[in-house]
């Protein structure tokens, strides 16, 4: 089998022979022709673009033949990065060779026959190393430009070879360009008129750089240069015009920002649910629009329950949202957006229904409901109505005492629909999916203050975070059920790995919640969250975790760290400062989420989604593992959204798992590697710096993130063996373990510093 894995990575790798060019060697990514005894007479092309377009290195050497780099040449090396072409012959290189291979960083020209070489071919490009070195240049106004570097030297019209830049030529000054004004700020639909002033031998062309839906005017008086702009519009708030001076020695840009005024333009959207309700709007203007709301015609005065939320911004353009927590039929109405700012007006309006008047008769569609579903329609007549509850309350009680007879020796009750709904305690984050816990008769024997998540519709979807094995679940796992009357439910948490709310239910839906229970009661470890049991008496069916006191890890992390004053997070429970996290301390933390790792990996089990914002803290600075779908609502950002709804913390996996959503032990291991980065940051998120597409191509490429400031050596060590691009070369969790523990017993842990 082995020989047959080496066989298909040697295919891979190298092209068949009729694929490259005779005199070249190829791979898929390189190219490379360095034959002294057989030259190429031209750049080296490849049968088919793709094949091209997959090139990101050239290496060509010792090429008699080889004298010009064409037009297009390079035309369908869209990825190239490195172009070699040394001791050869090459003599010439055209201004436009490199239009199409803008990626392009590295060029070598060591050592050929070039005498000239413009500014103007390396313009758009981004370049990290040029060398020209051993090139008989002329010491011409032309190549004055590569003078940057000392060991570039050019012949002179007697013959001597000088270093280039200590070489004057006459009448050679590069351009320089000044614009006037230097800020512009105008009404919509104002004139603008920009002048560019150049200076520069020989004398420089001007270009212009601008949206081309400008209506523009241009003359040229006494060598200024101006540009009218006519009727500008608010859509070129933010433009920026440029003026370019180029000649033979260089260029120079000179630009400004457009800054238009305009009154706010409204729009308002359909009301969404999406946890809470929203009414979504988008307003543009400039100066930003001052922003009220009406309801039925009169201001809307916010509170906790409807507030205003900008949750993003993009140049003039606002987008944000009108919350509204848990709103009743009192709510239906009309409602008013009136944006207002110094230079206009605008007000859009949106009839939105949340939920029927439960004393409505009517007969009319069913809404989408928040709360619960409306009353039946009573009848008319008083006597039916004293018969039908005599004999439902007959019904009912046969039934209580068939469930109290045989109910015990039920391994799990599921009755009616079933769709997500959370109840948040003060700060703790309870989890769904992954605990060990004690078997108790009631929430009153669950320890100072458990943490319910209610179930009452359940999505059908698939919950990706298990395996789709039984293997975890004992044949006679018991999931212990805990009385509705001794469970106080207080406020939302948040949306669980079951999902958003959905109107239907499945009975494979019904089996994943079963699965959850049964799973959940098998998994117990002093580092996993306990779980204590369900409750399905009745909608909505709950699951009761343990309460840890200090909430998830990276809300912890961020408040006990440098920047819990930024973050807004060192005074959430208490006016006094908190003391920031000691190395000894991040150590006890990083050990404890690795015993918890170790267990789930002798249970066979895969988290996928390890990461400190599904950890929580306790008392003593307690350290579990929790579930992976509570947090998620809070740490969107974490997630990468994949087609419609499948989210993923790319941020967190390794190549195998974004490449072939393959999740395995080693893949659990490279999470634990970001988290232990994550405690060393104080609770940063991976690659902040970085768009989720940008993360995705450094974790691809074999990128890893950089020692955090405050991280022992011998921790970023660990780290890396975490993150070996090969799964099989990953450290064993044991040993990630065994080592930290052994640093924190090095380090001795105070823990009354945390309060």
């Amino acid at each position: 089998m082995a020989q047959w894995v080496f066989l298909w990575v040697l295919l891979g790798l190298w092209r068949p022979g009729s694929a490259c060019p005779s005199p070249c060697s190829c791979t898929s990514t390189r190219i490379s022709c360095v034959d002294q005894d057989r030259w190429i007479t031209a750049f080296p092309l490849l049968p088919t673009e793709a094949d091209m377009e997959n090139i990101t290195d050239i290496y060509i050497a010792n090429q008699g033949d080889l004298s010009a780099i064409n037009d297009k040449d390079l035309l369908f090396y869209h990825n190239l990065r490195n172009l070699t072409i040394m001791g050869s012959r090459l003599m010439s290189v055209s201004t436009q060779a490199f239009q199409n291979s803008l990626k392009l960083q590295h060029l070598n020209f060591r050592d050929n026959s070039i005498s000239r070489m413009s500014w103007r071919t390396l313009r758009n490009l981004n370049i990290s190393s040029l060398v020209m070195a051993g090139n008989p240049l002329q010491c011409s106004c032309e190549n004055l430009w590569l003078g940057e570097e000392p060991e570039v030297h050019c012949v002179g019209d007697d013959g001597q070879r000088r270093t280039l830049n200590t070489v004057t030529v006459p009448d050679c000054v590069p351009p320089t360009a000044t614009l006037t004004p230097t800020t512009v700020t105008v009404e919509e639909g104002s004139n603008i008129t920009l002048t560019c002033n150049t200076t520069g031998t020989p004398s420089p062309q001007i270009i212009w750089t601008l949206s081309s839906d400008i209506t523009t005017h241009k003359e040229t008086l006494k060598g200024q240069n101006v540009l009218r702009l006519i009727n500008v519009s608010s859509h070129f708030y933010g433009s920026r015009v440029s003026c370019t001076a180029e000649n033979t020695a260089g260029q120079h840009e000179a630009s400004v920002l457009l800054d238009i005024l305009f009154p706010p333009e409204v729009s308002l959207m359909n009301v969404t649910l999406d946890h809470h309700w929203c009414i979504p709007f988008s307003v543009a203007g400039n100066p930003q629009p001052r922003l009220q709301w009406f309801f039925n015609g009169r201001p809307l005065n916010e509170t906790q329950f409807i507030t205003t939320l900008i949750h993003d911004y993009s140049e003039s353009k606002y987008h944000g949202c009108l919350r509204l927590d848990t709103p009743t039929h009192f709510n239906n109405g009309d409602y008013t957006l009136l944006a207002t700012n110094p230079y206009g007006r605008q007000e859009k309006s949106i009839t939105a229904h949340f939920m029927k008047h439960p004393f409505d008769l009517s007969e009319t569609s069913e809404p989408a409901y928040y709360g619960d579903p409306p009353i039946a329609q009573r009848d008319d007549r008083v006597v039916y109505v004293v018969v039908s509850i005599a004999v439902v309350t007959f019904v009912l009680i046969v039934l209580m005492l068939v469930f109290l007879k045989f109910g015990r020796n039920s391994k799990f009750g599921i009755k009616g629909p079933s769709s997500v709904m959370s109840n948040e305690d003060d700060i703790a984050s309870p989890l769904q999916h992954v605990s060990g816990g004690s078997t108790t008769p009631s929430s009153s024997d669950l320890g100072p203050e458990p943490v319910v998540i209610g179930l009452n519709k359940i999505p059908v979807i698939e919950n990706p975070q298990y395996f789709s094995s039984n293997n975890l679940l004992k044949t006679d796992t018991f999931v212990q059920h805990i009385k509705r009357h001794t469970i106080i439910l207080k406020r939302e948490l948040g949306e669980g790995a079951f999902g958003k709310t959905l109107k239907e239910a499945s009975e494979n839906a019904r089996k994943d919640f079963q699965r959850e229970a049964e799973l959940l009661t098998n998994l117990k470890h002093e580092h996993i969250v306990t779980f204590y049991g369900v409750c399905v008496e009745s909608d909505p069916l709950i699951m009761v975790f343990e309460y840890m006191k200090h909430g998830d890890l990276n809300k912890f992390l961020r408040a006990h760290g440098p920047d819990a004053v930024l973050v807004g997070e060192s005074q959430q429970q208490s006016q006094q400062p908190v003391q920031q996290l000691s190395q000894a301390q991040m150590l006890h933390i990083a050990q404890q989420i690795a015993a918890g790792m170790v267990y789930l990996a002798s249970q066979h089990f895969v988290h996928r989604d390890l990461a400190t914002r599904n950890c929580l803290v306790g008392e003593n600075l307690l350290v579990k593992i929790g579930d992976f779908g509570m947090s998620r609502d809070v740490y969107s950002t974490d997630y990468y959204r994949v087609g419609g709804h499948t989210m993923l913390p790319i941020r967190w996996m390794p190549p195998e798992s974004i490449m072939y959503r393959k999740f395995t032990t080693e893949s659990d291991v490279w999470s634990l590697g970001v988290v232990l980065w994550e405690i060393f940051t104080y609770g940063k998120q991976p690659w902040y710096q970085l768009s989720n597409n940008e993360v995705i191509e450094c974790i691809t490429q074999g990128r890893v993130l950089q020692r955090p400031r405050c991280c022992p050596q011998e921790v970023f060590e660990l780290m890396l063996g975490c993150w070996h691009r090969e799964p099989y070369m990953r450290l064993n969790i044991r040993q990630i373990h065994s080592q930290l523990l052994g640093l924190a017993k090095a380090s001795p842990v105070y823990l009354d510093v945390l309060g």
